[in-house]
């Protein structure tokens, strides 16, 4: 098995327990924070939505979320618009963004954990979400046509992936001509090298994985992006911080 294979494999297992252990406290079967899917500090999680933005969704959906931000919150949703989310999780920023873009627009999630993609069917049907589909696959080769997409969101997935220039490749091809991207993501100060981000967590925690500023914007800007903005939101680890992601594929 090779290193990329084995840090896929740790990610996938972290978040089919995290999935479990929703499933387990929604049917009254545990007690969620008796679980160690959910050792995410404050920095992490559901406590980035507001209360007004969440209240309606299923528990399920919630307590599932592992994130560092709030990806539909700028991501400049539309109604009409057709959305992929990637690594689209328990379904929280999928069941967001099939709200605001409305009966006219869809919402996509890709997820590669099966007890993940369970949990978000079971939401989607507790939501009575029409205008959302979830599907099974890898950010590194999205299973849907060429420019497809209006805008591709993400909370926390893209510092998980062993092959990021592809996942970047991928968004571009997926994306419509004008289409956009506005993805929340562990992001790392400049001057951090590889073993520096590795002594302040793990891959599978979001850290160690995690791009720079200027990687993530030559990574962006070499596939062929365009408006290329990433902004700090909190810090998640010393020097190394939540951070958002915008970008633009030319017309």
């Amino acid at each position: 098995m090779s290193a990329d294979d084995r840090l896929q494999d740790a990610v996938r297992d972290r978040y089919a327990r995290a999935a479990l252990a929703v499933t387990d406290v929604t049917s009254g079967a545990a007690d969620c924070c008796s679980s160690d899917a959910f050792d995410a500090p404050e920095v992490f999680g559901s406590r980035l939505y507001d209360g007004i933005s969440t209240d309606s969704l299923p528990e399920g959906a919630v307590l599932a979320s592992l994130g560092c931000g709030n990806p539909t919150a700028v991501a400049d949703l539309a109604p009409g618009d057709t959305v992929l989310d990637l690594g689209s999780g328990g379904g929280i920023d999928v069941l967001l963004s099939a709200r605001r873009v409305g009966p006219t627009g869809f919402a996509y999630g890709l997820d590669m954990t099966d007890e993940m993609l369970a949990l978000a069917e079971r939401n989607r049907i507790e939501a009575g979400a029409q205008n959302v589909e979830f599907l099974k696959g890898r950010i590194e080769e999205i299973p849907l046509a060429d420019a497809s997409i209006d805008v591709v969101i993400s909370n926390c997935v893209i510092n998980l992936s062993s092959d990021k220039a592809a996942v970047v490749s991928e968004m571009f091809r997926v994306l419509r001509p004008g289409g956009r991207i506005g993805v929340s993501d562990v992001v790392a100060e400049d001057h951090l090298s590889h073993a520096d981000r590795v002594e302040r967590g793990s891959h599978a925690g979001c850290i160690a994985g995690a791009l720079s500023r200027s990687e993530y914007v030559d990574s962006l800007t070499g596939t062929g992006f365009t408006d290329i903005t990433v902004e700090y939101t909190h810090e998640v680890a010393p020097e190394m911080h939540g951070a958002i992601i915008k970008a633009t594929r030319p017309l």
